[in-house]
């Protein structure tokens, strides 16, 4: 097997206009220590074929080329392929969903397929417990985050 694919939800109790935007490469930076990207586009706004890179998040054995595959602020999703040349590729979703005005949900799918031992060796281990545990991390990150902001 050389593809594992994970989901998983958890609630927020902010705006979905103000949590929807964290989930960009200049966003990640508000609320993900260590999180940076080099970024080799004219401008920080996202959209369809944004390109950045980073030198080694989530899940990266390696520096990691990021391509927007789907931007659609309207309905407040995003998805990333991210590239690890030598080892594997990711396909990262991320839907948020309005449940009241200050209550938002997001739902967070990462699919990995490996393209060499290295890549294949990683789909082996990453477990739902594992990413269950990654996914869990972005919850408390986010809410210390906007609980600083208070």
């Amino acid at each position: 097997m050389n593809s594992i694919k994970h989901s998983k939800k958890f609630m927020i109790n902010q705006p979905i206009e103000l949590l929807f935007p964290l989930f960009s490469a200049e966003g990640e930076k508000l609320w993900v220590p260590g999180w940076d990207y080099i970024n080799v586009m004219e401008s920080n706004d996202l959209q369809e074929d944004y390109i950045f890179l980073t030198q080694n998040h989530d899940h990266a054995s390696s520096k990691a080329i990021w391509i927007v595959k789907r931007y659609d602020p309207k309905s407040y999703y995003v998805q990333f392929y991210k590239v690890e040349p030598d080892d594997k590729v990711g396909t990262i979703s991320v839907q948020c969903f309005q449940i009241t005005e200050s209550k938002t949900e997001v739902e967070v799918t990462y699919h990995y397929v490996g393209i060499a031992e290295k890549g294949n060796e990683f789909v082996k281990n990453f477990t739902a417990e594992e990413y269950t545990k990654f996914i869990d991390e972005w919850e408390l990150l986010l809410q210390t985050y906007f609980k600083s902001k208070c």
